[in-house]
């Protein structure tokens, strides 16, 4: 029991909004994204001027991905209206209003943050949103928050409430 850690679980709204991305080939985590692109995309999107919000990165569903490119991509939120310079092998996408869990864990020691991301997933991997009335919904974006010792690792995932049903053409 002393290795327990807590897991904060907030149910939170995303409204209609565009994010600016860089598409990997096939990554599905971190590191093999920074071997596909490098790792200095980061910085450049931390550096851009019509930011709304910090960088995230995304595991995309298949809607938004583009033929031979990766569902784990790195990205930040633009203004609705964003009309700027779309940098070199960027896309623009534009997501839902959709509700989210944020799983965020313990502050944690910076050389501990491999430790701290995995507990959380595991984390989330078991909590069955069924509990508060809600399922996973796999139509939005999962969101990875950079990991940050001092706030404790975050992530975010969609859902929708139990039941609701997806008008597609009814």
């Amino acid at each position: 029991m002393e290795n327990l850690q807590s897991v904060f679980v907030q149910v939170t709204q995303k409204p209609k909004r565009k994010v600016l991305i860089k598409r990997g080939i096939q990554a599905e985590d971190y590191f093999s994204y920074c071997g596909e692109v490098g790792c200095d995309v980061w910085g450049l999107l931390s550096s851009m001027d019509s930011l709304c919000g910090e960088p995230v990165c995304l595991w995309l569903p298949e809607a938004y991905k583009k033929p031979k490119t990766s569902s784990y991509v790195q990205g930040v939120g633009v203004k609705a209206d964003f009309s700027g310079t779309i940098p070199d092998g960027f896309d623009v996408i534009t997501l839902p209003a959709s509700e989210y869990l944020m799983f965020q864990g313990e502050p944690f020691r910076e050389e501990d943050y491999n430790e701290a991301i995995l507990a959380l997933q595991h984390a989330m991997e078991r909590y069955d949103p069924a509990v508060i009335g809600y399922e996973w919904d796999d139509e939005s974006p999962r969101i990875q928050m950079e990991p940050r010792g001092e706030r404790g690792y975050i992530e975010l995932r969609a859902v929708k409430r139990r039941g609701a049903r997806q008008k597609k053409g009814l």
